[in-house]
């Protein structure tokens, strides 16, 4: 791939997103950045990469968490901006890659390779997945679907000015429970190539 192109995934919880992120970065033949890049985050501050999970894309506590010229003692912001700093840094070097969440299609807005997607599904298809994978009932699978969600919304709504799943910060939104997740990722990898054609063309 000559040109940079970032995919940036946002989800429903249960809608298969984590999924068509990582099949896309694999059929791109490019990096793919989730949480594992706490790993490495972790391993570079020499800390138990448990900790830093536990703050991972939730909003801070406005009640117990403080700024003091400029510096947040809230852990779940520190967390987040060590992860926007961590995918700023990587763009910089030029690198193509997926990322799931983080805000990066605010984060990285200015990069003209930058291919928002927001990934939704059908409440039953999404419960159906959730109670395959966790091995819950359908009333479970609806409330971590709904808490899963709502602490998304309030992480992404936080620390970005476009809303969370509002279809104009977004180049795409796809419900995946129409077409499933092979034939979503065909149909992604579609429009990828041909976005990224058009702009090459639109540069040159």
């Amino acid at each position: 791939m000559n040109k940079q192109i970032i995919i940036s995934i946002s989800r429903e919880y249960g809608s298969g997103g984590h999924e068509i992120a990582r099949q896309l970065a694999e059929r791109l033949g490019i990096s793919f950045y989730d949480r594992n890049m706490l790993d490495e985050i972790a391993q570079h501050m020499d800390v138990d990469v448990a900790n830093l999970h536990k703050y991972d894309e939730k909003r801070r506590k406005p009640i117990i968490s403080r700024t003091v010229r400029g510096h947040s003692n809230s852990p779940e912001e520190i967390i987040a901006e060590i992860q926007f700093d961590y995918i700023r840094k990587k763009a910089a070097t030029g690198e193509s890659f997926v990322v799931v969440g983080r805000c990066a299609e605010h984060i990285l807005r200015e990069y003209n390779g930058m291919i928002p997607i927001f990934i939704l599904g059908d409440e039953a298809e999404k419960s159906k997945r959730i109670q395959m994978v966790r091995n819950v009932s359908d009333s479970e699978a609806l409330s971590i679907m709904n808490r899963h969600d709502k602490t998304r919304k309030a992480y992404h709504n936080y620390h970005c000015p476009n809303k969370w799943g509002d279809s104009r910060s977004y180049e795409i939104s796809i419900n995946s429970s129409k077409l499933g997740i092979e034939n979503t990722v065909d149909m992604l990898i579609d429009f990828i190539n041909i976005r990224m054609e058009t702009s090459e063309k639109a540069g040159s």
